[in-house]
């Protein structure tokens, strides 16, 4: 049966790009709210649900991932700020080493916690190199994290950065400018990376608009993640959703 992670490595190989929404259970409660955004989801056709924040304080992650269980069958991912934020009702979790950083615990601290719960679990287990990108001011992840952003125009420390990751085994890269940034990553760091790895490349942060989408696109990411601007914005979803499914008809034109 085929896993989360092949999804994410036979879109890459066919040139297909996938849509991740990402939903802070901080930011939404469950209910008519969250259901809004499933339904909205469901109708653009996006690929997976990421759940998670840089800290979670209510007590309803469960919950949220429990309602979007029941209503569809896309993915829920869980991308965890800490080792609390676990749940055997998601489907698959990155599980993140913030290698752009040198905060120990966030390399393998906090992961060496959590391998023996999450191994009680059926939870498919995603190593994922994760790689702060300066956006222009301190995001939620960057305070929470006591880590510094790789510069914005540190294209190769970047690349090596991430190609050091995979040589460590890190299966997915996930570039990050964090939650509300002011900047999305600019196409030619995304470039710089996707040319110095071969795993799938997720892309999030400041990305508020389906040009910026696009242009991250373009750049070599395979996977958008939009969360906060559509707390602003539901509407956008479907901006950028259209930009994905023409790049992926083009690609079956082929």
């Amino acid at each position: 049966m085929p896993t989360i992670f092949d999804s994410f490595v036979e879109k890459q190989r066919s040139g297909k790009k996938s849509i991740a929404v990402l939903i802070d259970p901080d930011k939404i409660d469950e209910g008519a709210k969250l259901q809004h955004l499933i339904n909205l989801a469901t109708e653009n056709l996006v690929d997976y649900f990421f759940v998670g924040g840089s800290l979670v304080t209510t007590s309803n992650l469960s919950d949220v991932i429990k309602q979007i269980k029941e209503s569809v069958t896309i993915p829920v991912v869980l991308f965890p700020g800490n080792n609390i934020q676990l749940s055997g009702d998601a489907d698959a979790l990155l599980f993140l080493s913030l290698i752009s950083g040198r905060n120990p615990d966030l390399l393998i601290g906090q992961h060496v916690i959590a391998a023996p719960i999450i191994r009680n679990t059926k939870l498919e287990v995603l190593p994922t190199g994760y790689i702060l990108i300066n956006s222009g001011r301190i995001t939620s992840v960057a305070y929470m994290s006591n880590t510094t952003p790789i510069p914005e125009d540190k294209y190769s420390l970047a690349a090596c950065t991430a190609m050091a990751g995979e040589m460590l085994g890190l299966k997915l890269m996930y570039l990050d400018a964090g939650s509300g940034a002011e900047n999305p990553i600019s196409p030619r760091m995304i470039t710089a990376v996707r040319k110095a790895v071969s795993a799938p490349l997720l892309v999030g942060g400041g990305i508020n608009t389906a040009h910026k989408a696009f242009a991250a696109l373009e750049a070599g990411a395979d996977t958008i993640v939009i969360g906060n601007a559509l707390e602003k914005d539901p509407a956008l979803l479907t901006a950028i959703a259209d930009k994905v499914y023409e790049w992926n008809r083009e690609v079956e034109r082929k």
